[in-house]
């Protein structure tokens, strides 16, 4: 049982690991051009046809960026989805726009990207503090609960945060389309974004499996009280009572000599 809560530690440690990494190249995408930050996005608009826009747009984590992720703005938390067209807006699809954010976002697509962001950057923190308890899972049953509740909880909110995300911008692909303006989906962007909800599903279970096994096996034995003695009481309790009869039969026989000699020293009196 040792062994599978080792295994099982070790394997929910690389997996917290992934997903650590999925997310850093999530997060940092739009602040490098190199690979694979240069490819990760959320989504990817042609925005032409819009004043104040890039031809093309693409939208991360911290940034509205142009093509290649080059040309990107200000980093902004919980971006805005319409600061791709700050100043304009006039030719883009009207469900995208409303008062929110310098009156470029409506009320739908801001809160829901706000709420996701969010919960994005608590996932993170959770599973950042369980990979550092996961370290002592192989060795440890108590260290396995916590990592478990703590990648859990982070768990929990990277759900959120990935559904949120994936309703915020296949909503908004389907907008551009329906304007008749190209759109289409980030496909590493994604794919990091449910790897690690994926790697965090597993190394929950793991760690709540190393944490269940592993512990000591107490038996219970039935203990028979005997009025018997054992063996090797009874042999001593029995040499004990032959001692104490070969005293008494030595004493009886010294009175008896005793008496017999003062029976003849009478007589010859």
């Amino acid at each position: 049982m040792g062994a599978t809560r080792g295994a099982t530690g070790i394997v929910s440690l690389v997996l917290i690991a992934a997903s650590l990494l999925f997310l850093f190249f999530i997060v940092l995408s739009g602040v490098t051009t190199k690979t694979p930050f240069n490819k990760t996005y959320f989504l990817q608009a042609d925005t032409s046809s819009i004043a104040g826009a890039r031809p093309i747009s693409r939208w991360t984590f911290f940034y509205v960026c142009g093509d290649n992720n080059q040309d990107c703005g200000k980093p902004v938390p919980a971006l805005p989805f319409g600061y791709a067209w700050v100043g304009g807006g006039s030719g883009a699809p009207s469900k995208l726009l409303g008062a929110h954010g310098k009156h470029t976002t409506s009320t739908h697509y801001y809160y829901l990207w706000r709420f996701g962001w969010v919960f994005y950057l608590i996932a993170f923190l959770a599973d950042v503090f369980s990979f550092f308890t996961a370290l002592a899972a192989p060795f440890s049953r108590l260290a396995a609960g916590v990592s478990g509740f703590l990648i859990i909880n982070a768990l929990f909110w990277m759900t959120l945060a990935a559904s949120l995300m994936t309703a915020e911008f296949v909503q908004a692909r389907n907008a551009f389309n329906a304007n008749g303006m190209s759109a289409k989906l980030g496909k590493y962007g994604f794919a990091w974004t449910w790897a690690a909800w994926a790697a965090m599903f597993i190394a929950t279970i793991l760690l709540f499996v190393g944490c269940a096994s592993g512990g000591r096996s107490h038996k219970t034995k039935d203990t028979v009280v005997s009025d018997k003695p054992t063996n090797g009481n009874a042999n001593g309790n029995l040499g004990f009572f032959r001692r104490q009869r070969s005293r008494r039969t030595d004493r009886g026989s010294f009175v008896d000599a005793e008496s017999q000699r003062r029976v003849v020293k009478d007589e010859y009196n």
